[in-house]
């Protein structure tokens, strides 16, 4: 080994992050627009517009563009080329990998980048305030369909859920309703936001999003567990998943050097203050 490649271990400088640092140094000089293009999961699409615009402060010239539709559009477009990174709430399918295996010769790159709980929203005057998984079952399966069937009041549920286009919503059937089908008359919305405001104004409403959304509403406890952080990573807390950053191949170039900013202790943070839960918390 040459003195400067024993310099640097002496200096605790892992020569491989070195090299990388003066390629990504050159790189940037030399493009004067770099730009990532992420799509995908809506319940990912705040957190993940925090995450690009904390990168996006301290490396100026790089260009982060974020946009939601579900996860099922981000992993079409994923698939035809059109973006670098796919927001995922789920794994992908056999049929998804098959598509990336026949196109790209890779079945794809799916990143841990932080965990979720899955809340059940209610409407603050509610008096219902705690469900069990079995009854959230019935309710979204039609079996039942009047508050007071759950110690509520006597009035019709409203029921609403995410559109099948999302990862939340394929993680809800599989999960929750055990791979049993929505009843017929379930309310679809497109995103998160728009089963929050739904439920905010319906007294009689029910819906489901991330622990991260939803500050006019009342997320139930589920078997008299509160869906918190707390009880997330200790595992208590029955309705929890991991949420994905999924690239063609393994990640490299800006998408490499982006993702693994939001592995780092900093990209954590973000995760956190968006109303998520982080892989890891390693403040001192």
């Amino acid at each position: 080994m040459s003195r400067m490649g024993i310099r640097l271990r002496e200096l605790g400088l892992p020569l491989l992050l070195f090299i990388s640092i003066i390629q990504f140094g050159c790189y940037y000089k030399s493009n004067e627009s770099m730009v990532i293009r992420i799509k995908g999961s809506d319940t990912m699409y705040k957190l993940t517009s925090m995450l690009a615009n904390e990168f996006m402060k301290g490396n100026p010239g790089i260009s982060i563009y974020v946009e939601g539709g579900g996860t099922k559009t981000g992993i079409d477009a994923l698939e035809k080329g059109n973006i670098e990174i796919c927001t995922a709430s789920r794994l992908l399918k056999s049929d998804e990998v098959k598509i990336l295996a026949d196109k790209f010769g890779s079945i794809g790159m799916s990143t841990l980048v932080a965990k979720d709980a899955l809340s059940i929203y209610l409407n603050p005057q509610n008096p219902v305030k705690d469900l069990s998984l079995e009854e959230v079952k019935n309710i979204f399966l039609g079996n039942f369909t009047n508050w007071k069937e759950v110690g509520g009041e006597d009035k019709t549920i409203r029921v609403i859920s995410r559109s099948p286009n999302s990862g939340t919503y394929l993680y809800f059937k599989e999960h929750v309703l055990l791979n049993d089908d929505y009843f017929e008359d379930v309310e679809i919305k497109a995103t998160t936001d728009e089963i929050v405001e739904a439920v905010s104004k319906d007294r009689n409403a029910i819906g489901y999003g991330g622990i991260g959304y939803g500050e006019n509403i009342y997320h139930s406890f589920i078997n008299g567990i509160k869906p918190s952080e707390e009880n997330v990573l200790n595992e208590s807390y029955p309705i929890s998943r991991y949420l994905f950053f999924v690239t063609r191949n393994i990640p490299d170039g800006l998408s490499k050097i982006f993702i693994d900013w939001v592995l780092s202790n900093d990209g954590q943070q973000i995760v956190k203050k968006a109303g998520f839960i982080p892989l890891w918390d390693r403040r001192y």
